[in-house]
């Protein structure tokens, strides 16, 4: 099992129940903070939209399974995922991930929001942190999508007010969050997943809130002035360029062409 503080994040906690589950609950917000009721019903629509919207998917594949709630801490009790987060792997394993693995969870990744979109959930939030690996055999490494907090629905009349962040995002888009939202996070995620590393950095965790707060800016002003990482060479290049350019209309568009480019590369022995 993973270590829970890999799980810490800055509006959640996370405890194991039992071997292979885990409570997911708000944060306490300092009640002294100017901001403490703002902050707290924030959380609480995230909860309850994330709550509602893996009700709603119900079990899939690619989506982490939600075993029920919690009253006392009011949380999730959610399926723990063997290995912890996409990003986490990447950052530890990178160079002993074979190609066949990269490209199958290229396809899971974009599955996953095809299937989502379908149900009339759109994640807005994608990013390699929210993404799981899990060993669903001793032998496959497979990928969950989880954290639904900042998800949009229409037909449940949900919104969970977020956007992407800064190099997963489109600087000239439209703040608000539609599929072309996540397909656009789609390009970035893939890109990660095919090289190790996000778009325009190396590898590795920034070592400073500067350096992060640096890194946003840069990445916006590169995408918003329609400059992209060289993609050339790469399984899939022009599936990830077409996502950042705004080609696809819908995942399943995005998954159509991953799938007939595994198909040309298999046919050429790659």
């Amino acid at each position: 099992m993973v270590a829970l503080e890999s799980f810490q994040g800055s509006t959640s906690r996370f405890s194991r129940v039992k071997p292979g589950v885990i409570l997911k609950y708000p944060v306490e917000v300092w009640r002294e903070s100017s901001a403490y009721q703002r902050l707290t019903d924030e959380i609480a629509n995230n909860f309850s939209v994330e709550r509602q919207i893996l009700d709603m998917l119900g079990e899939h594949p690619r989506i982490v399974r939600c075993l029920g709630w919690e009253d006392t801490l009011g949380g999730l009790l959610l399926t723990e995922a063997s290995h912890g987060s996409l990003q986490r792997y990447l950052d530890e394993n990178n160079d002993t991930i074979p190609l066949s693995v990269r490209k199958k969870w290229c396809r899971q990744v974009v599955e996953s929001i095809a299937y989502i979109h379908l149900r009339g959930v759109i994640h807005s939030d994608l990013r390699p942190e929210n993404f799981l690996v899990h060993a669903t055999t001793p032998t496959s490494l497979d990928l969950w999508l989880c954290d639904f907090g900042g998800s949009t629905c229409e037909e449940l009349g949900l919104d969970g007010k977020h956007l992407p962040d800064p190099g997963f995002f489109d600087p000239n888009s439209e703040w608000v969050s539609t599929p072309t939202t996540d397909i656009f996070s789609v390009g970035s995620i893939l890109y990660i997943i095919l090289t190790g590393h996000w778009p325009y950095r190396g590898p590795g965790l920034f070592k400073t809130a500067q350096e992060m707060e640096s890194y946003d800016q840069q990445i916006d002003d590169l995408f918003r002035q329609g400059k992209f990482p060289d993609v050339e060479g790469l399984f899939g290049g022009r599936i990830i360029l077409g996502c950042w350019t705004k080609k696809y209309t819908s995942a399943d568009d995005v998954l159509q062409a991953l799938d007939l480019e595994t198909m040309k590369t298999s046919e050429r022995g790659s």
